[in-house]
């Protein structure tokens, strides 16, 4: 029903209990989130809370590096593949401190696009033999804290993004007297499909195109420093769906790689960028919450074009450098939380015969529930539609009543209920009755804010799987859209996986006097830093969760989410002068007579240890 086994690649699966269990290593050990979300209430954390599992950030790394291994292993490639992190993915401290130690062993490297993210970067990566990628905007004091990093023996390579960033490179190298490596980033003709395609192609916002490299070349000839430039970088998109397309920039990209070693560069490095996609709703398609290939065809496809071009082009293959961060840190993070509460579609019963006195428009919409069939369904849907149009202008002009209209909209709900349960029968769903079931749905409101951990969902409409982590031994009976605590109409979730098509609302369980808890997954890429204060909702509670080989759980490290007083400090509030100011509120009052002394201890009380709270809902 939920998809688990074509989305969760063996991360997540469902036991015979009826619990969503995960196996971080892909295989093997497991834990129930069930057993750690009671773990989390037994020590008083509330929800929702974000779980981390840095061994699956361990799986992922390694599945990369053995994916390429086995192609390069596979086409007899002479070069290395060298893996490398893009910081701007997930730049908690948290990620970056474990990608580099798991990745060690690889000489997984890191790509910063920022001074902050190249300062992160260099605190934390100090392998000689890992590749440390500097894209985008650089000014004199990013370029020459990459010169530095160079004298102190790391591979900092830049990547000229525009063409007056070459200048600057030279001439602060000149001043500091190192000589730096340098990259090119060359706009591909290739336009990959997907949501991010125009992030590749001849208009793409960053890169050089092919006459731009050749200036570039010429002016490293004219400072004798075209023994620099070590490295061709590209990127046709994140998330590409079609391996048709990666196919493609490949071949083009070694094309311009022959040429660039015909100019007499020493190159050696050739870097694809990002693109390797998360199958989010286990399709295994080219939509753009999917992809048509798996990680071995992936890898496959970028080592047999790129060693058959070059070796037609008699050309030394270089070490292949991928920037694959979704595909490293989506698995690694599930937000959990619970269902507060539910507001269900529900209609009055019809009386069977109308009052003679009745308006003739409200006869005629009683007489369109009677007649109902699979038949004419879309004739009543129209009819409906059209009398309950009529009827609430009619309202408008004054000439019908308030009673009117409220039976009105009853007998209409009563006919798109009968029409929305008929389009279970037919072979062929018109337009126009597809969205029924979902206007029909009943609204299960959770304890989270989309804006601030799932903001893709509402910016973009990023499909992500959601599920109850329990109770899945049970059938569930409801069919639900997902609205979160913002009280904003976009703080919704109303697309979800589906096991054939994405589907407007989600089956779950009937409530009961037991918390329900619902698990979002695959969050681990962008989600955490796009996050907003939407309603001065901060961040949740973090949880990294560790399975020893016995299944053992151990909550290795706790985040604590943002307090009342911390998100009220980051929009510009001193929380000491809200207090007391408030105080002085609570003063006057007793001062006028409105409340007693012992009512103001009570209400700042009250309002202290509000500040302190989560800003989420509490128990």
């Amino acid at each position: 029903m939920y998809g688990i086994g074509k989305w969760g690649a063996d991360y997540f699966s469902i036991s015979d209990a009826g619990e969503v269990m995960v196996h971080p290593h892909g295989n093997g050990t497991e834990a129930s989130l069930r057993k750690i979300v009671d773990g989390l209430l037994d020590r008083g954390m509330d929800m929702p809370v974000l779980l981390r599992f840095p061994q699956i950030l361990d799986s992922r790394i390694k599945l990369l590096h053995e994916g390429f291994g086995r192609a390069i292993a596979e086409f007899q490639y002479n070069g290395l593949y060298r893996g490398v992190y893009p910081i701007k993915v997930n730049q908690q401290q948290q990620v970056l401190e474990e990608i580099t130690e798991f990745g060690a062993a690889y000489h997984h490297g890191l790509e910063a696009g920022s001074k902050p993210e190249l300062i992160a970067a260099l605190s934390y990566m100090q392998d000689p033999q890992a590749y440390l990628v500097c894209n985008g905007y650089k000014d004199e004091e990013f370029v020459d804290l990459g010169l530095y990093a160079r004298k102190m023996g790391l591979q900092c390579i830049f990547v000229v993004e525009t063409p007056s960033e070459l200048e600057l490179i030279i001439q602060r190298s000149k001043v500091l007297g190192v000589k730096p490596m340098i990259g090119v980033r060359l706009k591909l003709s290739t336009q990959a499909s997907g949501h991010w395609n125009h992030s590749g192609g001849e208009r793409s916002v960053f890169g050089l195109n092919p006459s731009q490299v050749c200036d570039l070349v010429d002016r490293l000839k004219e400072e004798q420093m075209l023994d620099c430039l070590q490295l061709l970088h590209y990127h046709v998109g994140s998330q590409i769906p079609d391996i048709r397309d990666i196919r493609e920039a490949v071949v083009e990209a070694a094309r311009v790689y022959t040429g660039l070693v015909n100019e007499g560069a020493p190159m050696g490095i050739i870097d694809l960028g990002g693109g390797l996609a998360v199958d989010y709703d286990g399709s295994q398609g080219n939509s753009d919450a999917s992809r048509n290939y798996n990680l071995d065809e992936y890898c496959m496809a970028i080592v047999e074009n790129l060693a058959s071009t070059l070796d037609e082009a008699e050309i030394k293959h270089p070490n292949i450098v991928t920037e694959s961060g979704r595909a490293t840190v989506a698995y690694y993070s599930v937000l959990l939380f619970n269902i507060l509460d539910e507001s269900r579609f529900e209609i009055a019963e019809l009386p069977n015969e109308l009052p003679d006195d009745a308006h003739e428009l409200l006869h005629n919409l009683m007489a369109v529930v009677k007649v109902v069939s699979l038949r004419n369904a879309q004739e009543c849907f129209h009819d409906a539609v059209y009398y309950r149009d009529e009827i609430h202008q009619r309202f408008k002009r004054g000439t019908m009543s308030l009673r009117e209209r409220a039976l009105a909209g009853e007998i209409f709900w009563h006919v798109l209920t009968r029409v929305a349960k008929l389009t279970e029968e037919m072979e062929y769903i018109p337009n126009e009755l597809r969205k029924l079931p979902a206007m029909l749905a009943d609204i299960y409101y959770g304890n989270f804010s989309l804006f601030q951990s799932l903001p893709d969902v509402w910016a973009i409409d990023q499909l992500f799987p959601v599920m109850p982590v329990h109770r899945l031994d049970e059938q569930p009976t409801r069919e639900v859209v997902l609205a979160d605590i913002t009280c904003d109409c976009d703080g919704k979730i109303d697309r979800f996986v589906g096991q054939y098509t994405t589907r407007d609302t989600l089956p779950l369980h009937n409530l009961t006097n037991q918390e329900y808890y619902l698990g979002v997954f695959l969050v681990g890429a962008y989600q955490e830093t796009l996050g907003d204060l939407h309603n001065l909702l901060g961040d949740t509670n973090v949880i990294t969760v560790e399975v020893d080989g016995d299944g053992q759980l151990s909550f290795a490290r706790e985040l604590e989410g943002d307090s009342v007083s911390d998100v009220l400090s980051y929009v510009e509030y001193d929380p000491k002068n809200l207090i007391r100011r408030i105080r002085r509120l609570a003063e006057e009052a007793v001062r006028t007579g409105a409340i007693c002394a012992k009512d103001r201890r009570e209400i700042m009380d009250a309002f202290e240890s509000g500040m302190r709270g989560y800003t989420y809902f509490e128990r």
